[in-house]
């Protein structure tokens, strides 16, 4: 397995609006995305800095998981998200090695991405996605 790239760095928010504005604002990017993904309770804005993108992720429900996280751990990075092919071998490529999966098949992700995340207690605590543009 070898990703292609950061494909985005997710970063869990309680207003969208507000931090928007700083990315706006201060850092000077521009939102070029926001898109609601109602299975998974959030709301996303995406900035792209170079060939990385910045998600920001706002919960629309206390019991989704930004929700979660924000109620256990405060605002900040929630995940890692790298670029994949073949996200279906990567997976069972990471349970080869010993890796637990949240997700043992993708999922829709925002912006048609294909999803699956690992656990992040058998990746040093942090939360990895990984994400496949479908051709």
């Amino acid at each position: 397995m070898k990703p292609s790239h950061i494909e985005h760095i997710g970063i869990a928010v309680s207003n969208l609006e507000d931090a928007m504005s700083f990315y706006e604002k201060v850092l000077g990017l521009t939102c070029y995305n926001i898109e609601e993904i109602p299975d998974q309770k959030v709301r996303t804005a995406f900035f792209l800095v170079g060939q990385t993108k910045i998600e920001l992720l706002e919960s629309t429900d206390p019991e989704g998981p930004i929700g979660k996280f924000i109620a256990k751990k405060g605002e900040g990075i929630h995940h890692i998200a790298f670029s994949v092919e073949k996200i279906e071998e990567q997976l069972v490529h990471a349970m080869k090695q010993g890796i637990t999966l949240i997700d043992c098949k993708p999922r829709k992700g925002a912006e048609g991405l294909d999803i699956a995340f690992l656990h992040p207690k058998a990746t040093s605590g942090v939360l990895i996605e990984f994400c496949e543009k479908k051709r």
